[in-house]
């Protein structure tokens, strides 16, 4: 009953097979593998890209980071959701890569951005000098941290917004095949054809050991990323272990079939939770990430019993019926019977 996140997921035996295919003989290092070659082509085609430049690094945190510095100078604001992940969860990753850009927040209903609030700050943020930090850069969510989905509509809206204010468009696709499949898009349609400049797309929190790729939609940031990537630290030597879990995650679209399984999870676990009179669901979850508020003696109960998840309000001691909230994650391979136990648990 792992609910934590789809970050403690195993990686698919796919995924590991090409991982020791990989592993045989000898390749060119820093990203000239033959297999980068194929997933680079591969990428292209699924975006309907083909001018796209493709990189590959370890982490999402790398990806947004050295995503978001190539696109924003250090004098620049770049503008977020205040729960977005660069915000909250990447320890300045952002400003410290772009070398001191700052942070604004704009917010909006079901974790999203609303597009007159964005409106509304990059209109009062017209520079009037020296001694103003200069918009630079919108960064959106898909899946957000809330879980919600935003659909192609709302995305090309905020990208409008922000086209008119001549600034370029991040997408931080941590989740973004969760947030494909739940929307029912297409990648084109949920990025460049939105008015996204730059992907980070994810693939740990889908199933992977550890990669996700940045697609740059204007070829010519590529030289800029290429060196930034280099001077953080972040070109891998044995790359080739890096393509080849992204080559596996691609074939045989195997990526939108983890986030089918994960999603198929996450609405079972949802109706469960809708359906018991203590639960109260923070918002409707379309994917496979969910908030919910519990009374604090079933999250105690539950938990000794080996569930496993994160409470977001309120502290270990107090009285029983207090609602605490609560954060629940399904992946690729969570199972019925999985959820049907904790489920049941929950229900006492």
């Amino acid at each position: 009953m792992f609910f934590a996140s789809d970050n403690g997921s195993p990686v698919p035996p796919q995924v590991m097979a090409a991982l020791g295919r990989a592993n045989e003989g000898y390749a060119p290092s820093y990203g000239a593998d033959a297999i980068m070659d194929a997933v680079r082509a591969r990428i292209r085609a699924i975006f309907e890209a083909p001018e796209a430049a493709v990189y590959l690094v370890a982490t999402g945190t790398t990806a947004n980071a050295l995503s978001i510095a190539t696109f924003c100078p250090p004098w620049g604001a770049v503008y977020c959701q205040p729960e977005a992940h660069i915000a909250v969860d990447e320890c300045g990753a952002p400003e410290f890569y772009t070398a001191g850009a700052k942070l604004v927040h704009v917010d909006g209903p079901d974790g999203k951005i609303d597009p007159a609030a964005l409106a509304a700050k990059l209109g009062n943020a017209t520079p009037v000098g020296v001694h103003n930090v200069q918009p630079a850069l919108l960064s959106l969510t898909n899946l957000t941290e809330a879980g919600t989905a935003y659909s192609v509509t709302e995305i090309a809206a905020l990208a409008g917004i922000a086209r008119q204010a001549g600034l370029p468009v991040h997408l931080d696709g941590a989740r973004f095949a969760n947030a494909l499949v739940a929307t029912n898009a297409s990648p084109s349609e949920m990025t460049w054809r939105a008015g996204v400049d730059v992907l980070s797309f994810g693939g740990t929190k889908n199933g992977l050991m550890g990669v996700e790729a940045v697609v740059i939609f204007d070829p010519a940031k590529a030289w800029e990323f290429e060196l930034r990537r280099k001077r953080a630290g972040h070109l891998f030597s044995k790359h080739r272990y890096l393509s080849a879990q992204m080559q596996a995650y691609l074939d045989d679209d195997l990526w939108l079939e983890l986030a089918r399984r994960a999603n198929a999870a996450g609405q079972r676990l949802a109706a469960g939770l809708r359906a018991l009179p203590e639960a109260k669901l923070s918002f409707e979850p379309p994917a496979n990430l969910m908030f919910a508020s519990l009374p604090r003696g079933i999250h105690t109960r539950v938990r000794a019993e080996g569930a496993a998840y994160y409470i977001f309000s309120g502290t270990e001691d107090g009285p029983e019926d207090d609602l605490q909230e609560a954060r629940f994650v399904t992946s690729w391979c969570t199972t019925d019977e999985e959820i049907d136990r904790f489920l049941s648990l929950l229900r006492g």
